[in-house]
């Protein structure tokens, strides 16, 4: 070895150094003592002089892998070797990681891509992890991308230095949080999983093993990666790890163990030690994404393996705890039996079954706690199960209540244990409850009456059954006792239950008995704390009075304390879940010892105080009671203040995303408004561009010794009298459109005039007939009053005639007949006449109204005439002025451009433009034809 040191440090040929070290390699193994004290040091200069060959490094990394490693083949351990062994292994370690450059050495190494260097430094690496893990962890951690050159092995195509470094990765990732967030943000669970799927989720080999170990190492107390693998949706990517079929039957003992890491990482996201927030958010996403109902169908199904039933029990119950929706859930699972039972029917039947093995009963137990748990519907349902008016006479159909009772008092001591538990938890905060299952009555035997629950549980108690038994029994009714006087005084009215607790608190028993001492005591304690003081043997005062004399208050309070000195009331403390070693260290449940802590002060208090503190107690308590009615009222107060204020935040989101939508509207309409003025102004730069190169344009002019300024005034007059020009053209224009008007209107007023002097005459023409119809119509009239007063006169002198003569000479009854008759005729004529008449006058007035109307009309139409000839007239006259002031201004142009052309500027003649101006008209003509 001293020799191949030798060569190693002063050959200076290559290939010499690497048989050196080959060499070293073989020997490593054997003679690892030796090869590690002599050669570490030239095998690390190797490492940093060497980097060109990867052949001699590889060599060089795998000695001191040998050298440092502590596994070892079988047949070369002997039974002292091993503490020797580790002791070799740090004590290399150590010296390799003195020097922290080595450590970041190795990690470049590691980086290579070459199998035989990149390998044995993941596998040197490793073992330097195992052998000093927290100090090398500090090493890597401080080295710049240490973690993140590590997470790379994942990622390798080949297969054995992906394993490796996932083994590497486990190693680096125990007991630290620092580095457990490094890996977990450099994508450590998608890759995971990736290869988990990969190599067939549970049915996979030893590599889905190790992955799983590191998600566990990665996510187990740690709340930011328990969050980060919540949030990356990464729970819905385990709901395909616990799908089974019909036949379960045959399962390889890696897939059980691939299957029971994979609940204990479900379990690790809802472990009642994690915060509630995250916990409660996990077991959320765990039933939406269908995990929950996956892990029920494995709880229901057949030939499932023992150990993996029982790891699903209590991955279920952590699911399901203090989750109402996940507990609603569970309660709604069947069994798939003939006929379907509820889910914890079934497993309460397994509980309170002696023939089940223990660890399987006590998951069932957590189970039923679980769902209980936080759970006041769930309680309900259960304790009405054992209520009179719910149980089902016809006895088909086993309830959860009735199993509980049958636990309760079966011979199982174990069974009764679990029972009481289950029952206790049914009643955990919950006075409502307490009270209902006073009502609940049993008949203990043919012929007899029934005996109340309570009753009976006392009576058990006093046969002196099991010290399990017994302690069961007594932790229900301090349960059931606590915080509800009524079930106090139900207790109380039986006579033989104070004497038997005081009897069993005063003895000296044993050490077993102890326990039942201290939970005596403590009913004991319960039965003053929460009286009413409604029994008078039993009031407070004298139940002290009672424990003063029998038992002694300083006995009692020690008696007391047995409870919480007990080993295994520390141990059930601990954690919520059921674990026991054995079923004889079945004592104490966790929810219980909660009840001892709170209530084991306040007893002791109470014991000691007198009459008067009681009284001021009670009255503080009653004063309590107000200020807590009082509270409730204002939280009902601030509860409905809350809704308005969510309403009105409602409105206020509703006004303000309109008052936004508004405001965009306006900065759009002010963008446009800026982009036209933007448009404006640009238009106004050209025109002013333009404008200057015309000036600048003109500026150049001189000819015949004339200035430049006396040309641009004269040009600047003669664009002012062509202006001048054209506005006096365009004014012309509109005067003849004016007049055009004024002519049409003309027209039409003639035509009015004509109509209206038609109208006129036609209705001269209708009255002077109608005035001819009245003339005869007067004829007539004058002519039949004519007739009338010639025949009264007739008629006068007929009377006469009648008078005068002899009344021989005819029939006077026939003449006055015929008088009537015509005096009739004459009347009825003469109506006529006058309605005649009456008609006639009214179609008078009619045509005289008519006759008013269109004379007024006539009136109106003549004055509109005379203004229109005015305004005629005007225009003609404003018309000739216009005339005067163009003939001005063409003699003023014509003398313009005399001078102009004296000046020598050439000027076009007017023909010529007005020729221009034609054919541009023309142009314009002949393209609207064509259109």
């Amino acid at each position: 070895i001293q020799k191949l040191c030798d060569r190693v440090a002063s050959s200076t040929l290559l290939d010499d150094r690497r048989d050196a070290v080959r060499a070293l390699k073989s020997l490593s193994k054997k003679y690892r003592l030796e090869v590690g004290i002599q050669a570490m040091e030239h095998l690390i200069h190797v490492l940093q002089t060497d980097r060109s060959d990867s052949e001699i490094i590889g060599y060089a990394l795998d000695t001191l892998y040998n050298v440092i490693s502590n596994d070892l083949e079988e047949e070369e351990q002997e039974e002292n070797l091993p503490k020797q062994v580790d002791d070799l292994g740090s004590q290399f370690t150590e010296i390799f990681i003195k020097q922290q450059e080595n450590v970041t050495l190795l990690l470049t190494l590691v980086e290579e891509f070459d199998f035989h260097v990149r390998w044995p430094g993941v596998k040197l690496l490793t073992s330097l992890l195992k052998q000093q893990g927290p100090q090398v962890q500090q090493i890597i951690l401080v080295s710049p991308m240490g973690v993140s050159r590590l997470m790379d092995l994942l990622a390798d195509s080949r297969e054995v230095i992906r394993n490796d470094g996932v083994l590497l990765l486990q190693q680096l990732t125990k007991s630290n949080a620092a580095i457990q967030k490094i890996v977990a943000f450099e994508n450590a669970f998608e890759r995971l999983l990736d290869i988990i799927t990969e190599e067939g989720n549970s049915d996979g080999g030893i590599v889905v093993e190790d992955c799983l170990l590191l998600l566990q190492n990665l996510l187990k107390n740690n709340n930011s990666n328990q969050n980060f693998f919540k949030e990356g949706s990464y729970i819905q990517r385990m709901k395909p790890w616990f799908e089974v079929g019909d036949d379960n039957c045959g399962w390889s003992a890696q897939k059980v163990t691939n299957l029971h890491l994979m609940l204990q990482l479900v379990r690790v996201l809802v472990s009642p030690t994690n915060p509630p927030g995250a916990t409660s958010s996990c077991q959320k996403a765990m039933f939406h994404c269908g995990l929950l109902q996956q892990l029920c169908t494995i709880l229901m199904a057949t030939g499932v393996p023992a150990d993996i039933l029982t790891e699903t029990i209590n991955t279920v119950s952590e699911v399901i705890r203090g989750c109402q929706m996940n507990q609603d859930y569970f309660a709604s699972v069947n069994a798939p039996s003939n006929p379907p039972r509820p889910a914890i029917v079934v497993l309460l039947m397994s509980m309170v079954n002696e023939r089940q093995p223990f660890v399987l009963r006590c998951a069932v137990l957590y189970c039923f706690q679980c769902f209980l748990y936080k759970n006041q519907k769930g309680q309900g349902e259960i304790v009405s199960t054992l209520l009179p008016s719910t149980i089902d006479a016809t006895g088909n159909s086993v309830s959860a209540g009735q199993l509980l009772c049958g636990g309760l008092f079966s011979t199982d001591s174990l069974s009764n244990w679990c029972a009481a538990v289950a029952l206790a938890h049914a009643l955990q905060e919950n006075a409502t409850l307490k009270e209902q299952l006073l009502r609940v009555q049993l008949a203990t035997s043919i012929g007899n009456p029934p005996v109340s629950l309570l009753q009976q549980c006392t009576n058990i108690l006093s046969q002196g059954s099991k010290v399990q038994t017994r302690v069961g029994l007594l932790m229900l009714l301090c349960t059931w006792l606590s915080n509800c006087s009524i079930a106090v005084t139900h207790f109380l009215h039986n006579p033989a239950n104070v004497p038997f607790l005081t009897g069993q608190t005063a003895e000296n028993l044993g050490e077993e008995e102890q326990l039942v001492q201290g939970l005596c005591a403590l009913l004991l304690g319960i039965s003053i704390y929460y009286n009413d003081n409604s029994l008078e043997n039993y009031r407070k005062e004298k139940l002290k009075q009672l424990i003063e004399k029998r038992i002694g208050r300083e006995n009692f309070i020690e008696k007391l304390g047995f409870i919480s000195k007990h080993e295994l009331y520390s141990r059930a403390a601990q954690k919520p879940q059921p674990s026991f070693s054995s079923p004889d260290h079945m004592m104490f449940d966790h929810e219980f010892t909660k009840l001892v802590k709170e209530l084991e002060g306040v007893i002791s208090k109470a014991i000691y105080k007198s009459s008067e503190e009681d009284k001021k107690e009670e009255e503080v308590k009653k004063t309590l009671e107000q200020h807590d009615n009082i509270v409730t009222h204002y939280k009902k107060v601030i509860r409905e203040q809350d809704q308005e204020l969510e309403e009105l935040k409602q409105r206020i989101n509703t006004l303000t995303s309109q008052n936004e939508q508004l405001q965009a509207t306006v900065t759009q309409q002010v963008s446009q408004i800026q982009q036209h003025k933007d448009q404006y102004n640009l238009l106004k730069v050209q025109l002013g561009k333009d404008t200057q190169h015309h000036n600048s344009h003109s500026d150049t002019f001189q000819m015949n010794g004339i200035q430049t300024e006396e040309v641009s005034k004269l040009k600047e007059e003669l664009e002012e009298w062509k202006n001048k020009h054209e506005l006096l053209q365009g004014q012309l224009r509109e005067k003849d459109s004016v007049i055009e008007k004024l002519k049409s209107s003309q027209l039409d007023i003639g035509t009015t005039e004509q109509s209206s002097q038609t109208s006129k005459s036609g209705g001269l023409e209708h009255n002077n007939e109608l005035q001819k119809e009245l003339e005869v119509l007067r004829s007539q009239i004058q002519l039949q009053s004519a007739e009338i007063s010639k025949l009264q006169m007739e008629n006068q002198k007929l009377q006469v005639m009648n008078i005068t003569a002899d009344p021989v000479l005819g029939d006077s009854s026939a003449r006055a007949a015929n008088n009537s008759e015509l005096e009739g005729r004459l009347e009825q004529e003469i109506k006529e006449l006058k309605s005649e008449v009456k008609a006639l006058s009214e179609e008078k007035e009619s045509l005289k109204q008519h006759l008013d109307s269109s004379s007024s009309t006539v009136a109106i139409l003549q004055d509109e005439k005379s203004k229109l000839q005015q305004e005629v007239a005007e225009s003609k006259k404003e018309q000739d002025d216009l005339l005067v002031l163009l003939a001005d201004q063409d003699q003023k142009l014509s003398a313009l451009k005399i001078k102009l052309k004296d000046l020598g500027v050439p000027v076009e003649d007017e023909d010529d433009i007005e020729s221009g101006d034609q054919g541009d008209e023309d142009e314009d003509g002949d393209e609207e034809e064509q259109d």
